[in-house]
């Protein structure tokens, strides 16, 4: 860590959100530190000496907001002033379970009493594989908009370590797109398949995707990023 580096807690912090943040800290000379389900116990002491905390919580969590509940009471009894928020684009989706708990989620982290900066990402590209002919379980054609991996964990670092977030709402996406033109691009095809039996959260994901994308504007990840 530089002598201008600061400590920042990535709860969540072992997974590939939680990493793709932790390598943009340590590009700009600041001390990651990752803390997983082991840690949870003795979360505040975890993070203790943290001026930010980066708050991710597990894929299709049962009860995002009691989890997020729960970090924020350990970063309050810590210390830490700041946390910045890992939501999802178009939170209040009522009919994705998941995407509701982020919206509530949201709603306790603005009355959290900490300085606040929330973050929507897009649908990963990294989700998609394109490595040959394309297969999603939705309309190949519906539009998205697509957030880099390693974009978002930029805008991460810059959020939490810079002035001038306090208090906003950044929806995140790298590109606008449709499945059936990233898989072109790539010099391959896309096809629409039946979606494999699944948790059931995913499957009315697929469902709204089939109907509606999720289209999510770019210039808000350009503005942070300084391109």
């Amino acid at each position: 860590m530089s002598a201008d580096g600061i400590r920042v807690a990535i709860v969540g912090g072992n997974g590939k959100t939680g990493r793709a943040v932790r390598e943009a800290l340590a590009r700009r000379g600041h001390d990651a530190v990752p803390l997983g389900r082991a840690e949870w116990p003795d979360l505040a002491r975890a993070m203790a000496g943290c001026a930010a905390a980066y708050l991710i919580a597990p894929n299709l969590h049962p009860d995002e907001p009691d989890y997020v509940a729960d970090a924020l009471e350990a970063m309050s009894v810590a210390g830490v002033p700041r946390v910045v928020y890992h939501s999802v684009a178009s939170p209040y989706a009522p009919q994705m379970p998941h995407h509701l708990g982020k919206a509530q989620a949201e709603d306790q982290v603005r009355r959290s009493g900490l300085t606040w900066t929330i973050l929507q990402p897009g649908a990963y590209l990294q989700n998609l594989d394109l490595g040959g002919d394309l297969s999603v379980p939705y309309d190949v054609d519906a539009v998205f908009g697509f957030a880099d991996l390693a974009d978002v964990g930029e805008a991460a670092a810059i959020v939490l370590t810079e002035e001038g977030h306090a208090g906003a709402t950044y929806e995140l996406a790298s590109r606008v797109a449709t499945p059936a033109e990233l898989a072109a691009e790539a010099g391959h095809r896309a096809f629409r398949v039946e979606a494999p039996a699944t948790h059931p959260w995913l499957r009315v994901m697929f469902d709204y995707y089939d109907r509606h994308g999720l289209p999510v504007g770019t210039r808000t990840l350009s503005m942070l990023l300084g391109r």
